[in-house]
């Protein structure tokens, strides 16, 4: 945005030191003039002849005050723009971390030295704002290059089997119709996750009165089959949990973690326990699985996109796209909500989401 020139706020500065200590020293001189002069006889020969009269003391003391005023002025120009240099150093320092930063450079930190005042404050607060952007923004470029090679991925294998098939006529088309289904609907499933994604990212979402408790009803009910296949038992227990958010959203969380609990559980015999309820304002979703033992150093990674751990990777229909847990963190966090994962004990994890209560009165689902 362009501005016309103006007073730099280093000059500004100056002048008004050099103001205040120029009229502090007009008023000082006021003060002796009308304090000291008053009280000296104003006749042509003084006091008994021999002490200066008014007229005297004003041709001496007005050359000398104009002198002081004039040096009161001069080192309140000088002294003012050295003060004004020193006090606007640490803004010179932050204003050049902010250019770095917007010419693309965001790895450059202040760390300004000394006590905390104003511009420390500014300085330390505009590094952490410089930790969360670079984070952000490394974030996003894996972000970007995972799905851009998730993407790239069913796309060749549809062009390799087209290949295939014009190479080869005699190949059956029925077999290559149902594998180019299959690549494509594993594509279509990864761009409705990435735009699921991003549209919990930004948090532009209506929000209504939610229960959590039948949306946990509802997502069980969708994957029991899932569960009865793989002889899982699935249980749904607890009471309400009314949270306000998107239900779209949140159902697509609760689903998403039931799955996630079916899919990654033993391959037999395992169970799925969704609870649901509220304590002190909260509502409280937790789903609990089997499943083999997970190491400590791999749950953090779970909610990043594309992650999936190596003991967690499958190679059958619900092998999912990687953005599973991913979209839950997202969600959690669009409805101003945290995420816990837990690995148990004995095997599986503890997936518990904490989101604000809904107090207001609105129709259940």
């Amino acid at each position: 945005m362009r501005r016309s020139p103006g007073l730099s706020v280093r000059l500004k500065l100056t002048l008004s030191y050099a103001g205040f200590l120029a009229v502090a020293g007009a008023l000082l001189l006021a003060v002796v003039w009308a304090y000291l002069l008053r009280y000296v006889p104003d006749n042509s020969q003084g006091l008994l002849g021999i002490s200066p009269n008014r007229y005297l003391l004003v041709h001496t003391f007005a050359p000398a005050a104009a002198a002081a005023m004039g040096f009161l002025l001069v080192f309140g120009l000088v002294g003012g723009w050295i003060l004004a240099g020193r006090m606007l150093a640490p803004l010179t320092r932050i204003t050049a971390a902010a250019r770095t930063a917007g010419s693309g450079s965001l790895s450059h930190r202040i760390r300004m030295e000394g006590r905390r005042d104003e511009f420390r404050e500014l300085a330390d607060t505009f590094d952490t704002m410089l930790e969360q952007l670079e984070a952000h923004v490394a974030e996003q470029q894996r972000f970007a290059a995972n799905a851009s090679h998730e993407l790239r991925t069913p796309l060749a294998i549809s062009r390799t089997l087209l290949d295939v098939a014009r190479k080869d006529p005699t190949r059956d088309r029925a077999e290559l119709i149902e594998r180019l289904h299959t690549v494509n609907t594993r594509a279509i499933e990864l761009t409705d996750a990435l735009l699921l994604l991003s549209r919990g990212d930004r948090g532009n979402f209506a929000r209504e009165s939610v229960d959590l408790s039948l949306l946990a009803e509802e997502a069980a009910e969708t994957l029991l089959p899932l569960a009865e296949q793989r002889r899982i038992t699935l249980d749904v227990t607890g009471g309400a949990a009314r949270t306000g958010g998107s239900p779209e959203l949140l159902l697509r969380m609760v689903t998403n973690l039931v799955q996630n609990a079916v899919v990654h559980n033993l391959p037999a015999d395992g169970t799925v326990v969704v609870h649901t309820d509220e304590r002190d304002g909260v509502s409280v979703l937790r789903v609990e699985n089997t499943g083999p033992a997970l190491p400590p150093e791999l749950v953090p990674t779970l909610t990043e996109p594309f992650q999936r751990g190596t003991a967690r990777v499958r190679g059958d229909e619900h092998a999912g796209v990687g953005l599973g847990l991913a979209i839950v963190h997202s969600v959690v966090r669009a409805h101003d909500g945290t995420l816990a994962l837990t690995p148990r004990p004995a095997g599986g994890l503890a997936v518990t989401v904490r989101l604000p209560g809904d107090r207001s009165p609105g129709p259940d689902l």
